[in-house]
């Protein structure tokens, strides 16, 4: 009994332990990828804000209007002795520019009047604005007309009655809000931007609580459907940047782990099918020239020496010189053939190098395997019988009886 729970204790033993392995290396991997995604989320936040933060222009900017006017004359009939006017910036921290190159703008002027009998007999007035550049130079002008809302004695009487406890406690006034449009599609010129404006109001007799410059962007294409929908577009923005980054780092893994997706082999040469047949046939011509030669050679030895003066001598005469005139011809051939087939450099040189260091032709009609993989495999070499060795014996009688 002990003995056979034994192996069952060691067996279970060591599944404990390949488990806790892969539970641990599971959490280690899970805990590395959600890294990885926090950090590709972080990122593609940061993109979508900077890019946002740098493409969408100021949406709203208002500035307060404070007149100025002289009030050093002598006539007792006029109530300000000049028109208000105002220099207003249009800087920003007085550094950087309200207003972009291409954008459309629209430029308003917002008036506080008491409902005063001064105001109320003002009638109409001009309002007028002139932009400038750097340096002073008035790059665009406009002037624009402007009256309070006409209200009448009796509504003014039954206004008064029903807002009296407002007016009272104070919560309310007896005042308008006047607002006159200057511009309603102002853009910016890149060569001369605006830096600031003066505001003038043509008339002595205008009373005013505030006042206020406000300038409006209106957008279009995707600067409008990131002002109307900041959400949606928050949404895509941020999904578009962390698919992006994700299939970067999924490559990058992949280039780290296996090399590449498409690991570079070893250069190859690819040979037309003519060619592989004209290299086929080339090879077995220097293989039967190669092996006649031999096999002669050994069958006029094998004879047995019928001319008794033929001997070691006529092993090394005719024969053999005519054998070497026919290897050379083989070699020119060989060379033909090659010079015929594809002129790569690395298989040029291949060439080259068998063609200095190897005395034997067929060498030459050799294809490297990592040169010509496709002739390699669609075209076994064939392995001929090895040629017959050439069996020299020196006849002792002949030698004797020489």
């Amino acid at each position: 009994m002990g003995a056979g729970a034994a192996p069952a204790l060691q067996w279970l033993q060591e599944w404990a332990a390949v488990s806790v392995l892969r539970a641990r290396r599971t959490l280690l991997q899970a805990a590395v990828l959600l890294c990885v995604l926090v950090l590709l989320l972080w990122v593609a936040i940061f993109l979508y804000g900077s890019f946002y933060y740098s493409y969408m222009p100021t949406v709203s900017f208002a500035t307060p209007v404070h007149y100025v006017y002289r009030t050093d004359c002598d006539s007792l009939d006029a109530t300000l002795c000049s028109f208000p006017f105002a220099n207003v910036s249009l800087l920003k921290n007085g550094r950087e520019k309200v207003m972009i190159y291409g954008q459309p703008y629209r430029i308003s002027l917002e008036l506080e009047l008491p409902e005063s009998q001064s105001n109320q007999q003002l009638g109409m007035f001009l309002v007028q604005l002139s932009c400038y550049t750097r340096g002073g130079q008035v790059i665009a002008s406009v002037s624009r007309s402007a009256m309070l809302h006409y209200r009448s004695s009796l509504l003014e009487t039954l206004a008064t009655l029903f807002f009296s406890p407002l007016l009272l406690s104070g919560m309310a006034e007896q005042k308008q809000l006047l607002e006159v449009e200057l511009y309603s599609d102002y853009r910016e010129n890149s060569y001369v931007p605006t830096v600031g404006a003066l505001l003038e109001i043509q008339t002595r007799r205008i009373q005013i609580y505030s006042a206020q410059l406000r300038i409006h962007a209106h957008f279009t294409g995707i600067r409008y459907l990131l002002y109307n929908f900041p959400v949606t577009s928050a949404v895509i923005g941020v999904a578009s940047n962390f698919a992006f980054l994700s299939v970067i780092v999924l490559f990058s893994y992949l280039q780290f782990i296996w090399g590449g997706l498409w690991p570079r082999d070893q250069i190859r040469v690819q040979v037309s099918m003519g060619d592989q047949v004209r290299l086929q046939q080339r090879r077995e011509e220097v293989r039967r020239r190669m092996r006649a030669p031999s096999a002669q050679t050994q069958v006029t030895h094998a004879a047995g020496g019928a001319d008794a003066g033929a001997g070691p001598s006529g092993l090394t005469g005719s024969e053999p010189a005519r054998t070497k005139d026919e290897l050379d011809a083989v070699r020119e051939e060989a060379l033909e053939t090659i010079g015929s087939l594809s002129g790569h450099p690395d298989l040029q040189q291949h060439y080259s190098e068998l063609e200095s260091s190897s005395e034997d032709p067929a060498v030459l009609l050799e294809v490297p395997e990592t040169l010509d993989s496709s002739v390699s495999e669609e075209e076994p070499e064939e392995q001929g019988p090895p040629a017959p060795e050439i069996t020299l014996r020196q006849r002792h009688g002949a030698c004797n009886s020489s």
